[in-house]
């Protein structure tokens, strides 16, 4: 078969020495660490005429589906050596990569020096991501720093005129189907040799993460990998795609959607905001997340280390109610009673196990997503009836460090915030009741998601009213005053950030407010702390700013 096909007329790009001489063999270079479907193109490469040349495991591997491999060493006459650290880094080999084709002096000079061309260059890296992602040694981990690989994938990514460069398993058959066509053309070769970049790109981002551990570096280079293209963005005009973390970090990298189907642009950003606005009340596994510089245990002493069942309702990426409850179903029941009518069509999330009864007791509403850490074997078999209805199952809580903002030519890039009080100061001539600090902080881990200006009216463990997305605070305020009209209980007010004016005390002293938690640090704190004094509304400063952009 090679013989007979080895005289057939084929041409990489527009290369006119591979138009000249078309009966010229051909060389590629093959090493890659995943194997998978290798064998396939290596012998389509052998019956098609071509020489191969490889490295240690691979060369094996070949030889062991009966393709003829010739070992790199051969070609650079020299061994490998430190552990195999050094093998294709050689000019015997970048030479016949870079060389270009159209040049009488480049091929002058490979003559000279009795190198030869490599045509096809397929390789694909040492997992580092994979291993980023596992407890080992620095030491360990830096061995599976790939060196020679992303060189010869750079080189050959360079010449892309005149070398195919493979880096992706799903590019094997296209390069098959067009070099038994008899040619490859310009675009395929450009696209191929971008997607090695792009991958070099991302694994050096990922090595550079590592070795940094710089929060704000120079250069960032965030390190993703395209996890699925969504039908459509926030507009259904608009693209859109999903790119997760190479390490392996944050939420998305491990969702199972159990039910229902796939998330959109408008879900994935509402889910997000959802589980961790649940989390901020702690999962099954994990403690409940400590406050900030004050310890909670001085604020509370009789607080338990776990979590007690919350559920929070999203809507257009904000909560429209937030509830703890003795159970999950009780947690629901209370954060659909917050605002019956903007869950329509919602996100419900939990912190703890979604039970039959939890399940039976949505059963009748209109969600687009339920997330929880875990779902009763009845309750699934309940909520899968609902076809459209996404179940998703999260264990881990969120994790990133860092949050981003993309602006025309750029990202804004900051730390997340988790900090919820900074310095616990009543301010008051009267003290804040020790019975009323649960709902305090309930109300703090709330408003942190809610955008900015952010109002939330608390009362016993559930949101009665939320304000946000308003242009002034006031007007925040009194949307959530007039929601949470119709409790009578003890109700705690907390703002995201400082009073600039004392109309928000008045109109909470109206609204039958009990308490007031806000940041502090505004100009006009004196008067805000004098209306206070003036109704006998306690009110802390927490020292945090949470605005929500």
């Amino acid at each position: 078969m090679a013989e007979q096909t080895a005289h057939i007329r084929y041409v990489i790009g527009s290369s006119p020495i591979a138009a000249i001489k078309p009966c010229t063999m051909k060389t590629a270079l093959i090493s890659v660490y995943n194997k998978d479907n290798i064998e396939k193109l290596a012998h389509f490469l052998m019956d098609f005429g071509w020489n191969i040349i490889s490295t240690g495991g691979t060369a094996e591997f070949l030889r062991k589906n009966q393709i003829t491999v010739t070992d790199v060493s051969e070609i650079t006459r020299f061994p490998d050596c430190l552990d195999g650290r050094v093998k294709t880094l050689h000019p015997a080999v970048h030479a016949g990569i870079l060389a270009r084709r159209t040049k009488k002096a480049h091929i002058d000079a490979l003559n000279a020096l009795n190198i030869g061309t490599i045509d096809l260059v397929c390789v694909n890296l040492y997992p580092f991501f994979e291993k980023s992602q596992l407890d080992i040694s620095d030491d360990k981990l830096t061995e599976f720093i790939d060196i020679g690989g992303p060189a010869m994938l750079r080189a050959a990514a360079k010449n892309w005129r005149d070398v195919i460069v493979l880096c992706d398993t799903a590019d094997y058959q296209s390069v098959i189907d067009s070099l038994s066509s008899g040619t490859i053309d310009q675009e395929f070769l450009r696209k191929l040799a971008g997607k090695a970049f792009n991958l070099t790109a991302a694994y050096d981002g990922a090595i550079s993460d590592f070795l940094l551990k710089d929060e704000f570096p120079e250069y960032w280079t965030p390190s993703l990998k395209k996890k699925q293209e969504l039908r459509y963005g926030e507009n259904s005009h608009q693209k859109a795609t999903l790119y997760t973390s190479t390490g392996n970090t944050g939420i998305f990298s491990s969702i199972e959607i159990l039910g229902g189907k796939e998330l959109s642009y408008n879900n994935i950003r509402d889910l997000d905001l959802a589980w961790k606005c649940v989390c901020a009340f702690g999962l099954p596994e994990n403690k409940i997340p400590p406050l900030g510089a004050n310890d909670v245990k001085r604020l509370l002493p009789d607080i338990t280390d776990g979590p007690v069942p919350v559920c929070t309702a999203v809507k257009h990426n904000t909560p429209c109610g937030t509830a703890r409850g003795v159970t999950a179903v009780h947690a629901f029941k209370r954060a659909y009673k917050c605002d019956p009518l903007s869950i329509f069509g919602g996100i419900v999330a939990f912190n703890v196990p979604v039970t039959t009864d939890t399940a039976q007791a949505m059963a009748e509403l209109f969600l687009e997503i339920v997330v929880a850490p875990d779902y009763e074997k009845d309750a699934l078999a309940i909520l899968r009836k609902k076809k459209n209805l996404r179940i998703i199952q999260i264990k881990r809580p969120p994790e990133e460090p860092l949050e981003t903002v993309s602006i025309d030519g750029g990202l804004l890039v900051q730390h997340t915030n988790r900090r919820l009080i900074e310095n616990w100061n009543v301010v008051t001539c009267k003290s804040i009741e020790t019975a009323l600090i649960p709902d305090i902080i309930f109300g703090l881990r709330t408003v942190n998601f809610v955008k900015s200006n952010g109002i939330v009216i608390i009362e016993n463990g559930m949101t009665t009213g939320i304000g946000g997305g308003e242009t002034s605070r006031i007007s925040a305020a009194e949307l959530a005053l007039n929601r949470a009209a119709g409790y009578t209980g003890t109700k705690i007010l907390v703002s995201d950030a400082f009073f600039p004016f004392p109309d928000i005390v008045e109109a909470a002293a109206h609204r039958g407010i009990s308490a007031i938690a806000q940041s502090g640090g505004a100009d006009g704190d004196s008067k805000s702390i004098e209306a206070c004094n003036k109704y006998g509304i306690p009110m802390v400063f927490t020292g945090v700013r949470y605005f929500k952009h």
